[in-house]
């Protein structure tokens, strides 16, 4: 070892020194620090997590048991009616459009529903009528009725007790649900021909959140991103693509751009406005019973 090679090495262990020192100087600091609780516990840390950032993460849950992954959304059709593929098109591209056309088609059906029922929960059996009058595609129908009572099941089993003791100074959200229940279970016994209520998902959605304390910004997105994730899920079950290539689309910046944009163009579009912008997707999901096999309800 030579002359510099010794100094190098001896003003790293001095560096070394001082920051062994400066370390045992800052524990010494913390320790005067720390209050006097007879042992070595911690002090306390508190995470600024509010309740409703748990119940936004139960609601985008994969497992909620909703019954959505039952349904292709039209997926199973419109690749049915795609055969034989067409020139210069594969599986995976005419998913691509299918997914770009399928959200902008719940954006605008359904999303201003949703948005509409968190602005006034008071307005939720009115919507909810409105919505079925309004969804002409039976199937469609069917399938948004299944997911709707599915999620309030899910309210009264799991969500109610914990909503209504976080919020024990605005009831209002979880009163209208229960209300609207009652409604629900007296329309299914009642002699009524045409009962008030029917349970569609998109109005329920809206109230279910408000009552668990996400706000309107999470209850539109995570709308849009669930319908995303059944439909991913339906694809790879139909063979279209792998588990890993649908974890990517629902990563990547793409999708999220299209979710955000078409949150934004129905952020203030009334109910009344609502209607179908791809009228050929009402089409796929009706020619769904008529295909000869098929693996989902929808």
């Amino acid at each position: 070892m030579n002359a510099n090679d010794a100094d190098a090495l001896r003003q790293r262990v001095l560096e070394l020194e001082t920051q062994l020192l400066t370390t045992k100087a800052l524990l010494r600091r913390i320790e005067e620090q720390r209050p006097n609780t007879g042992g070595n516990a911690l002090p306390p840390v508190s995470l600024p997590l509010r309740p409703s950032t748990h119940n936004l993460m139960l609601l985008s849950d994969s497992a909620l048991p909703l019954g959505s992954f039952a349904y292709s959304s039209g997926l199973e059709s419109f690749l049915a009616h795609h055969k034989p593929i067409p020139a210069g098109q594969t599986h995976l591209s005419l998913f691509h459009k299918f997914l770009k056309l399928s959200i902008q088609s719940v954006s605008y059906t359904n999303v201003p529903y949703a948005l509409a029922a968190f602005r006034d929960p008071l307005g939720l059996a009115d919507l909810d009528n409105d919505l079925d009058a309004s969804t002409p595609c039976t199937v469609a129908r069917r399938a948004s009725i299944a997911q709707g009572r599915a999620l309030l099941g899910v309210w009264e089993k799991a969500f109610a007790s914990t909503a209504k003791s976080q919020h024990e100074d605005d009831i209002e959200a979880a009163t209208t649900i229960e209300i609207f229940s009652r409604d629900l279970k007296l329309a299914a016994i009642s002699s009524d021909p045409l009962p008030a209520v029917s349970g569609h998902l998109a109005p329920l959605w809206g109230v279910v959140c408000l009552a668990l304390g996400l706000n309107l910004e999470e209850a539109g997105y995570l709308l849009l991103l669930n319908h995303a994730k059944a439909v991913m899920s339906a694809a790879v079950r139909a063979s279209v693509m792998g588990p890993y290539m649908a974890q990517t689309i629902l990563a990547g910046q793409g999708l999220q751009d299209l979710i955000r944009r078409s949150l934004e163009k129905v952020w203030f579009l009334q109910p009344e406005d609502a209607g179908q912008v791809v009228p050929s997707l009402d089409l796929w999901v009706g020619r769904h019973e008529m295909l000869y096999s098929r693996i989902f309800n929808s």
